[in-house]
């Protein structure tokens, strides 16, 4: 059997979300990539709840790095508005290059600490 390199990055995203929790004091923020958009979401593991999130597809334009770094700083605002400042990263099994890499940058440049 072959594996494919999707089934690589879900073994990969299944084992870093058995060390990563998040809390309501320092949630998860997660990130998912598809072939229009780029995703990101604050999750509290704890109580099973999203608490702020932010999209690609809300600015309207395509799926570019530039646009993955917007997110992350539109995501920024919405945590600091929230009340948070610490989070835990999760790539979800992606390469820590380009979109996600950029994602995290804007994270980062809006005020949230890693």
């Amino acid at each position: 059997m072959r594996i494919t390199k999707s089934d690589r990055r879900l073994r990969i995203r299944r084992g870093i979300r058995n060390k990563l929790a998040g809390t309501s004091e320092r949630p998860r923020l997660s990130v998912f990539k598809s072939n229009k958009a780029v995703y990101a979401q604050l999750i509290d593991d704890t109580k099973g709840h999203t608490i702020a999130a932010a999209n690609s597809s809300e600015l309207g334009t395509g799926n570019t790095i530039e646009n993955a770094k917007q997110v992350g700083t539109k995501l920024a605002e919405r945590a600091k508005s929230a009340g948070i400042e610490t989070i835990l990263f999760d790539r979800s099994g992606y390469r820590y290059h380009g979109k996600v890499k950029a994602l995290a940058d804007g994270a980062r440049e809006g005020g949230l600490k890693f």
